[in-house]
């Protein structure tokens, strides 16, 4: 740097300083910023390649689609009415679906997306005083009708879990079942969704998808609302989720159950 003869004064000090800064210091800061701006760039198209957007789509769906299927509209908690509604068990077979489930006393049973809790407490039944249902839900206006629901049938092997979009909150490797009763095809972020459920599981611990079946057009239910046995197993079979499909009941009356069972990846 070259010395300075004579005593500059503050302000001429600090134009001299804008000037250096303003010259090869300012193109080093430009371009590092803009190589931060291109690695946010890239990592943010790394993030959600899985998802794409269409303006023109499906009125009950929200206009985001993953793996060809358009992701439905959620049911807020104003819908509870419809979900506790008495000609429930004729039209979705309830008791058959439990049956179809294959509990056991002592299982911890996730079921995601409870709502008002109408699956919930009949599993609860199933799996007994020392089993536990873990039922998750994302709005805490379900968890607190579950949780006057449970108080007011003397039911205590009923733990309310509050969900978030892109996890279900389980604790990795504790979960024998994981029960979706009509409720994935809802997940804003069914990718991220499924792979913590995946993890939740125990060795040979199963997740079941509980979907209206799409390959009948008689189901009285809007098409996005429905998904196809093909669709969830494309989904679910994605081999980083280490899920295997198992079978697939149709004894309900709407409704198919698509079972998957967790595999060791070593194995």
């Amino acid at each position: 740097m070259t010395e300075i003869p004579r005593r500059e004064s503050r302000s001429s000090r600090s134009h001299n300083m804008r000037t250096v800064i303003s010259g090869p210091l300012t193109l080093l800061l430009l371009l590092c910023g803009m190589v931060a701006i291109a690695d946010d760039a890239s990592e943010s198209a790394e993030e959600s390649p899985r998802y794409t957007f269409r303006e023109l789509h499906d009125p009950n769906g929200i206009g985001k689609f993953y793996m060809g299927r358009e992701i439905a509209r959620v049911m807020g908690h104003q819908g509870i009415n419809w979900l506790e509604r008495p000609e429930r068990e004729q039209e979705e077979g309830l008791s058959l679906l439990i049956d179809a489930l294959k509990l056991k006393p002592g299982m911890v049973v996730a079921d995601i997306g409870a709502g008002s809790g109408v699956i919930s407490t009949l599993i609860a039944k199933e799996v007994g005083p020392k089993g536990t249902v873990l039922a998750v839900d994302i709005q805490q206006e379900m968890l607190d009708a579950l949780a006057a629901k449970c108080k007011k049938l003397g039911i205590e092997n009923i733990e309310p879990v509050l969900g978030e979009t892109k996890s279900p909150r389980l604790k990795p490797g504790t979960v024998d079942l994981v029960v979706m009763v009509d409720v994935y095809h809802e997940f804003d972020f069914p990718y991220e969704m499924l792979s913590e459920i995946a993890m939740s599981l125990k060795p040979g611990g199963r997740v079941a998808f509980v979907e209206y079946r799409k390959e009948d057009p008689t189901v009285p239910i809007k098409e996005v609302h429905k998904m196809s046995q093909a669709q969830v197993r494309k989904e679910a079979e994605q081999s980083e989720f280490d899920l295997k499909w198992k079978e697939t009941v149709d004894t309900l009356p709407r409704q198919h159950v698509v079972v998957f069972e967790r595999i060791d990846p070593l194995d």
